[in-house]
């Protein structure tokens, strides 16, 4: 009699199950003493492969979960059932918070962000990489912020937890969309909504990059089949374009000096925020 035993390393990079093998023909048994002396000595080999094969798969499992780096072992998210969405529970600290005790719109996209770069992980992207998959990483890809849209409703104050869900589906022939929903994890209520639109672009020549049928179809098996948006609604604010400030501005300010820019992450995404000196 075979049976499966289910092993603690991830069903996405665990590349064989532990096999146990149980066999009514022991020393002990009736049947064991029925059977000729020939196919004795045969079952009895056959049990000794299967035994050895199966503690070289266990191993090998085994291997696979030490492989995890601790933040895998103890980050507080994982995949949804159905596998085509990541969430992930956040306390506000005390230094996401403002005068007012309650997280910074930075802090909000730095979660936003973070959460994002642990779905993409969690699903065996990003070993030797910033969130791009092996097909990407060959062809010299990386991801690229287009526009994104975040509606927060409620600011959660320090020590409150937070509940983060994100997917990826994807938008248009070369884009790529992010959504995600932020909950109050006490009340699970909806406290905030974001999107956005990704591209890829090649790093060597800075231009973009129309994703062939073989790069959209490694990372599309992880989005849903079917559309989800966090903005579900017509006309939502998500889906309308920045106004042109009109010349002159009704408002406006000269003298402003940029100090620096700030980019964040590496080579594979480019995040940049420039520095205003006032």
């Amino acid at each position: 009699m075979l049976s499966v035993g289910n092993c603690h390393c991830r069903p996405w990079k665990c590349r064989t199950n532990a096999i146990k093998f149980k066999s009514p023909f022991t020393s002990s048994s009736p049947c064991l003493n029925a059977v000729p002396a020939s196919l004795n000595r045969n079952f009895r080999s056959f049990r000794l492969e299967v035994s050895a094969s199966a503690s070289s798969q266990t191993r090998l499992c085994e291997e696979e979960a030490q492989q995890l780096s601790l933040a895998d072992r103890l980050r507080p998210g994982g995949l949804a059932p159905d596998g085509f969405s990541y969430k992930e529970n956040f306390t506000i600290r005390c230094y996401e918070v403002g005068v007012n005790r309650t997280a910074t719109i930075e802090a909000v996209a730095n979660l936003l962000q973070e959460v994002a770069c642990n779905h993409a992980q969690s699903v065996g992207f990003s070993t030797d990489g910033f969130a791009t998959t092996p097909a990407m990483r060959k062809r010299h890809l990386i991801w690229v912020a287009a526009r994104m849209h975040i509606e927060v409703y409620k600011y959660p104050a320090w020590g409150d937890v937070t509940e983060i869900e994100t997917w990826c589906q994807g938008e248009g022939k070369i884009g790529t969309r992010r959504d995600w929903i932020l909950k109050d994890a006490t009340t699970e209520n909806i406290i905030g909504r974001a999107t956005s639109t990704w591209v890829m672009m090649n790093q060597d020549t800075r231009r973009l990059y129309r994703a062939t049928d073989d790069v959209r179809d490694e990372y599309m098996v992880h989005c849903p089949k079917s559309p989800r948006l966090a903005f579900p609604e017509e006309n939502n604010n998500s889906s309308k374009k920045i106004p042109k400030l009109e010349d002159p501005a009704q408002h406006s300010r000269s003298g402003l000096m940029v100090s620096g820019i700030e980019l964040v992450a590496d080579k594979d995404t480019l995040w940049c925020f420039p520095k205003l000196a006032l």
